[in-house]
């Protein structure tokens, strides 16, 4: 029986207000092979959430522990307030079982975990345009005035490492943003690099074929 493949480490990035956290659900929807990766917080857990799958909930020594060790692929820390990380263990776990692993995370986390990880997959997901980003903003209608300001001058920073990713999707409607980036993943499933079994295999069957079984 062959070995399962590798999964693939998919990192979608974005502004507040681009619909990453819908297109994740639609991956994870749409594909039983695709898992979204769980988190480590300092944060207290909610009464809602359930440890393990919504995320790991860890006190502040416990989490500087493991930042010291080097077990985040990426961490950050939120308002000052709480930290969040993304353990490597269970993602490679993930990985090494032919799972791919989604990865929501902002911009400086996509690129640690690039760094860390060579092999990951980092996709920008944008908006149409900036004025429609600011309609999505101000339709959740949670936010005020001066949080939407924030959050817009935040995302033309964003916008500016685009530049950093290996893709892009326009977060256009959410049919299409899926399509673009299962399309991505088929893709990066069909390098060479990710092939070598069957390259193997192809050429190793040319191995009975002499000159002349071409003629």
């Amino acid at each position: 029986m062959q070995d399962k493949k590798p999964g693939l480490l998919i990192v979608l990035s974005g502004p507040s207000g681009v619909g990453k956290g819908t297109v994740c659900a639609g991956l994870l929807a749409q594909d039983d092979n695709a898992t979204y990766s769980v988190s480590a917080t300092t944060r207290k857990k909610r009464p809602n959430e359930v440890e393990g799958k919504s995320y790991f909930f860890v006190n502040e020594a416990q989490f500087s522990q493991m930042a010291h060790r080097g077990e985040f692929l990426e961490y950050t820390r939120v308002f000052s307030e709480y930290s969040y990380g993304t353990p490597k263990k269970y993602v490679f776990e993930q990985l090494e079982q032919g799972k791919d692993v989604i990865l929501e995370i902002d911009v400086q986390g996509g690129l640690q975990v690039k760094e860390v990880y060579e092999g990951a997959v980092l996709i920008f997901v944008a908006p149409p345009s900036m004025d429609e980003l600011k309609r999505r903003l101000v339709g959740r209608g949670t936010e005020s005035e001066e949080a939407i300001v924030r959050r817009t001058q935040a995302a033309y920073q964003e916008m500016q490492c685009i530049s950093l990713y290996d893709y892009v999707v326009i977060n256009d409607t959410v049919e299409s943003a899926l399509e673009g980036i299962t399309a991505i993943m088929h893709a990066e499933k069909s390098r060479v690099s990710r092939r070598e079994d069957l390259v193997s295999l192809l050429l190793g069957g040319m191995d009975s074929y002499d000159e002349l079984s071409w003629r």
